[in-house]
């Protein structure tokens, strides 16, 4: 299973990304998949997942509101819209797929992670 996150880059605040999560070797709907994130010095930060199947949402309080999780399930594919970037925002955008049909926020219950895409909110 390989997951791919691309997307990111440098953007002033208030502006929007879409951040894309392809996937190989396993069917994203068929499980749960999230995106974290892990700015310079500080630990992986739940940031929204979408659950298997009808594709549950859920959210950090942080980007709710300006966050948006998607999945084409013809692409196998998942997207992060994010509107209204701020600089607290800025960080590496990992895509993970889950353990299981149902996940929450936790990093131990993804077992396979995409490599990271940068996204730089300049203020």
């Amino acid at each position: 299973v390989q997951l791919q996150a691309s997307g990111g880059g440098l953007v002033q605040a208030g502006d929007s990304l879409r951040l894309s999560c392809a996937a190989s070797g396993r069917t994203l709907s068929d499980y749960a998949t999230g995106w974290f994130r892990q700015a310079p010095g500080k630990g992986r930060e739940f940031v929204a997942r979408i659950n298997w199947s009808a594709g549950a949402t859920t959210y950090a309080d942080s980007v709710k509101g300006r966050f948006t999780i998607s999945r084409d399930n013809a692409k196998n594919m998942v997207y992060l819209q994010m509107n209204n970037l701020k600089p607290e925002d800025t960080a590496v955008y990992y895509c993970a797929t889950s353990r299981s049909r149902l996940a929450g926020q936790r990093p131990l219950e993804y077992v396979y992670w995409g490599q990271g895409t940068l996204v730089t909110v300049s203020s």
